[in-house]
């Protein structure tokens, strides 16, 4: 991706949670290209050992991934940082952006992308699984918001994006848990944009429905597995799209992280309070 002439973010500092690939990453890179100083920061194994419910379907990138990550953002000519990061620990998310306000200044732009899923019926739904996916996918953006957004209104410009998923404006048979946190994100947002909105701070949400991410190849893995299927990921990938979505195709990550990173420029500054579907059409 060649930078942006214009550089539009240029002096801006931004923080990608769950950037370490996948949307966060693609958003991180465009940033990046409009002239944003980075910062991402993953769950890795390291961090994660002992911490996830084994019915989560998280994707934890070692720390080659997260210096790829790295090396892909400063390639686009800026300043990059990449870190372990868990944001269910107040621990973690104090410590990553003490180094980022450090290393590159205060957080003007959040991009909370870090999240992942958990399959159960609701009778016997683990309690376990059920925080857990609070807690990643709700609670953790809460903690990043929260710390963040003070020193946005003080300096009267900010932008935070959330991404929910089409399974926080629809339900879904097995994902309970998945949805009660992701409508429950789009809660906060709106909270978030209404208090942000007299201070210069928008607050928006992207609702992505079936994207090829890494996480996607290993959950699509695993249900290959569990349904007993002799198919390859991109031969099931097309049986699902050709089912859900009218497009027939799965998302790039490229293409929610672009919206992510529009949702930052000045054009935008009137967009807040806004869940984005972007989901090639399809409805989950």
């Amino acid at each position: 991706m060649a930078k942006d002439s214009q550089g539009e973010l240029a002096g801006r500092v931004a923080w990608v949670t769950g950037g370490a690939s996948g949307m966060g990453l693609a958003a991180a890179v465009r940033l990046a290209a409009m002239g944003a100083k980075v910062a991402v920061g993953s769950l890795t194994p390291e961090i994660s050992k002992g911490r996830l419910d084994p019915g989560q379907r998280a994707y934890t990138p070692g720390d080659d991934i997260l210096e790829a990550a790295r090396a892909k953002i400063a390639a686009q000519g800026g300043a990059a940082l990449a870190m372990p990061l868990d944001i269910t620990s107040q621990e973690s998310v104090d410590g990553n952006l003490a180094v980022i306000e450090r290393e590159l200044g205060p957080v003007d732009i959040l991009i909370n992308a870090a999240g992942n899923s958990g399959r159960s019926t609701i009778v016997g739904h683990p309690d376990s699984l059920w925080q857990a996916m609070l807690e990643v996918n709700l609670t953790g953006s809460y903690r990043t918001t929260k710390a963040c957004m003070g020193g946005m209104i003080e300096r009267k410009w900010g932008r935070i994006v959330m991404f929910s998923s089409t399974s926080g404006l629809n339900g879904g048979e097995l994902h309970a848990a998945y949805c009660a946190a992701k409508h429950g994100l789009l809660g906060l947002m709106k909270c978030v944009a209404l208090e942000g909105a007299p201070h210069g701070v928008t607050c928006n949400a992207i609702c992505p429905g079936w994207v090829a991410t890494d996480q996607n190849e290993r959950g699509c893995q695993q249900e290959i597995a569990m349904l007993g299927l002799d198919v390859t990921v991109a031969e099931y990938r097309a049986m699902m799209a050709e089912k859900w979505v009218p497009q027939k195709r799965f998302l790039e990550p490229d293409e929610p992280g672009a919206y992510a990173a529009f949702l930052c420029t000045e054009g935008a500054r009137g967009i807040t309070g806004e869940a984005l579907r972007i989901s090639g059409g399809s409805a989950w």
